[in-house]
């Protein structure tokens, strides 16, 4: 069991990884004129990397889950490579990067997939929002748009909340919520104020730290704190890190 718990987020980290790449080389020609110094056009990654990355992701699920790990990797890696190469732009982008998501719970969940149906919707649902925040980075955005991801923000806690009600210590979900919550919340509320690209990529950067704080609303479940409390501590770290003003985007 314990090389098991090794590998799976290994093999997590490495899809991740390769999705990062693989959604460069798939923007190379546009980066190459708008920002040159990223790492494929800069010459610091070579798109080949991508492939091996996915490939040591999809053997180390293997290794730890036999074919339910093959299988469960293979799906985050169809799901990575249809939203870099042909995803991303269209409106069906946000549902597939939410697979992407749903996905990799699965993979840690494997193959008790049913344990996980909840949490890894939740995170999908988390996931959806953020990435359609994140298409008005450039442009800004207008109201209703911010209407439906807070919309979705406060059913991703509500679901939470739900699932862990039928746990040992519903109880404990306060703390994530509250944390999930402050995260998220006053970033979404200032692009509401002025939904300007600026106030956009605040917004994703905020939402993007909260996913962690999604995750201590799902460990609340657990009749143990130590994880839920990691996470918290995690979420408001990543929060207090991404709020600093600094002119990174997220994209």
């Amino acid at each position: 069991m314990g090389g098991r718990r090794l590998a799976l987020p290994l093999a997590s980290a490495l899809l991740y990884w390769s999705g990062m790449v693989l959604n460069d080389w798939a923007d190379r020609k546009r980066d190459a004129v708008e920002r040159p110094e990223r790492p494929i056009p800069s010459g610091d990654v070579s798109p080949a990397a991508a492939t091996v990355l996915a490939a040591a992701g999809v053997a180390a699920a293997t290794a730890a889950g036999g074919r339910q790990g093959l299988a469960a990797a293979g799906r985050i890696t169809l799901c990575v490579v249809a939203y870099d190469v042909a995803a991303k732009d269209t409106a069906a982008g946000p549902l597939v990067m939410s697979g992407c998501r749903f996905f990799d719970v699965m993979l840690g969940a494997a193959p008790h997939y049913r344990r996980a149906l909840i949490p890894a919707s939740v995170i999908g649902l988390h996931t959806t929002a953020i990435t359609v925040l994140s298409r008005s980075e450039v442009t800004g955005s207008d109201r209703r748009m911010l209407a439906l991801v807070g919309g979705a923000a406060a059913a991703v806690a509500t679901s939470a909340v739900a699932a862990a009600a039928g746990g040992p210590a519903g109880y404990r979900v306060a703390l994530p919520v509250a944390v999930y919550s402050w995260a998220f919340g006053p970033s979404l509320w200032n692009a509401w104020q002025q939904p300007t690209a600026e106030a956009i990529r605040s917004a994703v950067r905020s939402g993007i730290a909260s996913m962690i704080a999604a995750q201590a609303m799902l460990a609340a479940r657990s009749p143990r704190s130590r994880t839920m409390l990691a996470l918290c501590g995690l979420a408001i770290f990543l929060r207090l890190k991404v709020s600093a003003p600094k002119p990174t985007e997220v994209t």
